[in-house]
């Protein structure tokens, strides 16, 4: 565990990004890769302390996982931290009696989005409300893919969100990208007659089309089917219950890859996209932006002039 000091009274605690992961530059795009810090202003009710953490594992691998705050810290003592470990943005979850507000910032001279969080749900509700929740252990070691939905007006502060929210994730070459590497996305819908943000975090995978999904599941985990009940191996294809579970076939939701992924995803073949939600999830409101970091002019607000 790595250790940046202010001073006695004063200091972050930090776990460093692991080696491999700490190039300053995209080896694919040649850009500069973001990494943020997900930390709180305050003291925080449980709850949303775990959803400080789970925001923190969305941002995986270019975060702080394991940034310890005091109550004593201000944003200069992150600041201090952040320029060594070439932090460039900050998530920032407060908490008052009449609202829960998450600011993410452009560090080190912003600006600075301020967001009303109106409702959300944990990582582990939404694996509770599944049947078959999926977390593979690879599934945060790249960083996910931004998909923005309804930010297409000529606003200023939401042009702002959209550059900020891009910004916020490593960019990517859509003619050098691996597949494998796309594990995760993250999706923002702005809905301009309510101007509340939805906040939407998938896993993604792909299932050949066509295939059932005990062959499928046979394929990948290598595991002996159960053949007790059956008169013949043929009917482990054919037979009605197993040959027919094929799962997502319909054109649109389909894809050609270019190249094998996995076992049974291989190339020149077309493969269905799967998204299942991961979480965390919000609804959310931009109130605010600030010119700076959490201070200077205010370029909007929701609220009027302050």
């Amino acid at each position: 565990m790595g250790r940046f000091k202010n001073n006695k009274k004063s200091r972050v605690i930090v776990k460093p990004i692991s080696k491999k992961n700490q190039e300053d530059v995209s080896h694919v795009t040649g850009d500069k890769i973001p990494k943020s810090f997900v930390f709180s202003r305050m003291k925080l009710p449980g709850s949303v302390k775990q959803l400080q953490m789970d925001l923190r594992k969305l941002m995986l691998p270019y975060t702080a996982l394991s940034l310890k705050e005091k109550k004593r810290n201000t944003l200069r003592d992150f600041l201090n931290v952040s320029g060594p470990m070439g932090v460039t943005h900050f998530l920032m979850l407060s908490k008052t009696a009449s609202a829960l507000n998450l600011r993410v910032a452009r560090t080190p001279q912003g600006p600075t989005l301020t967001f009303k969080i109106h409702q959300y749900s944990l990582a582990s509700d939404i694996a509770q409300s599944q049947l078959r929740p999926r977390c593979p252990p690879d599934l945060f070691k790249t960083p996910p893919l931004i998909v923005l939905s309804g930010f297409g007006s000529q606003e200023l502060h939401l042009k702002l969100a959209t550059i900020m929210f891009q910004n916020i994730f490593p960019s990517i070459d859509i003619n050098t990208v691996k597949l494998s590497t796309c594990q995760r996305l993250v999706l923002l819908h702005y809905n301009k007659d309510t101007k509340l943000i939805d906040f939407r975090h998938y896993s993604i995978r792909l299932q050949p089309v066509g295939v059932s999904r005990r062959i499928r599941k046979f394929v990948q985990n290598h595991q002996v089917p159960d053949l007790r009940n059956l008169q013949d191996v043929s009917d482990f294809v054919t037979k009605a219950g197993y040959g027919s579970e094929s799962e997502g076939d319909e054109e649109a939701a389909t894809v050609t890859l270019s190249s094998d992924l996995g076992r049974v995803n291989k190339g020149a073949t077309k493969s269905a996209v799967k998204l299942q939600e991961i979480g965390p999830r919000m609804t959310m409101q931009l109130v605010k932006v600030e010119e700076g970091l959490c201070t200077g002019g205010i370029i909007f607000s929701e609220y009027g002039k302050c």
